[in-house]
C-alpha cells in the first residue's frame, strides 16, 4: 500500500534517491538536470528540506514500503498567494496508472485549499504527452501560456491550471 509523507531531515536521503531517479527516467520534465543534483551533497539535500515545511511551500514522497515511488510538491505564487503551483511531479514507471499520481495530486490540493489558495497552476513539457493527458484527465485545461523550456531550445512548457474547489 501506497502512503505519502511529506518531506523532512528524517527522509531527506528517501527524496534525494528518488529525485535523481526522477531525473533520470525523464529528464526533459524538469528544470534541474541529473548531472547538476546529482553533486549536491548531504547537506545541501538537507538544507533544501527546511525550504519544505508546509508553510508556504510542501513536498510529498509517495512511499511502497520503505521504497520512495513518487514525487509532488507545491508552492505559492509569491506575488499571489490564492496561487499555487505544482512541482516536482514524479510517478516511478513501475508505479505509474496504479493511481499514485492521483493520490500526489489530491494531497497536494488539500494542501493549498487549507491554505487558501484558489487556482493551481503547473507547467508541463510541450514533449510530455503522457503527463499532458494526465493532468486533462485531472480536469487541468491549457491556459495558453507557454515559456521556453531552459534546457533544450526545441522545446517549451505549456501551462495548465485547476480551481481548487
Amino acid at each position: 500500500m501506497v502512503i505519502l509523507e511529506p518531506v523532512t531531515q528524517e527522509n531527506i536521503l528517501a527524496f534525494k534517491a528518488v529525485r535523481l531517479r526522477a531525473l533520470q527516467d525523464t529528464p526533459s520534465a524538469f528544470g534541474a538536470t541529473y548531472a547538476k543534483e546529482s553533486q549536491l551533497t548531504d547537506g545541501d539535500w538537507i538544507k533544501r528540506a527546511a525550504k519544505w515545511d508546509g508553510e508556504r511551500a510542501v513536498l510529498y514522497l509517495a512511499m511502497d514500503g520503505s521504497q520512495a515511488c513518487g514525487i509532488a510538491g507545491s508552492l505559492f505564487d509569491e506575488a499571489d498567494a490564492t496561487r499555487a503551483h505544482l512541482i516536482s511531479m514524479w510517478t516511478a514507471p513501475t508505479h505509474r496508472r496504479q493511481g499514485v499520481g492521483r493520490l500526489l495530486v489530491e494531497e497536494i490540493f488539500s494542501w493549498a485549499r487549507l491554505r487558501g489558495a484558489h487556482t493551481m497552476f503547473l507547467f508541463v513539457t510541450s514533449n510530455n504527452d503522457d503527463a499532458m493527458a494526465f493532468y486533462k484527465r485531472l480536469g487541468f485545461t491549457l491556459t495558453g501560456r507557454t515559456e521556453p523550456y531552459p534546457n533544450d531550445p526545441t522545446l517549451f512548457e505549456c501551462e495548465m491550471s485547476l480551481p481548487i474547489v
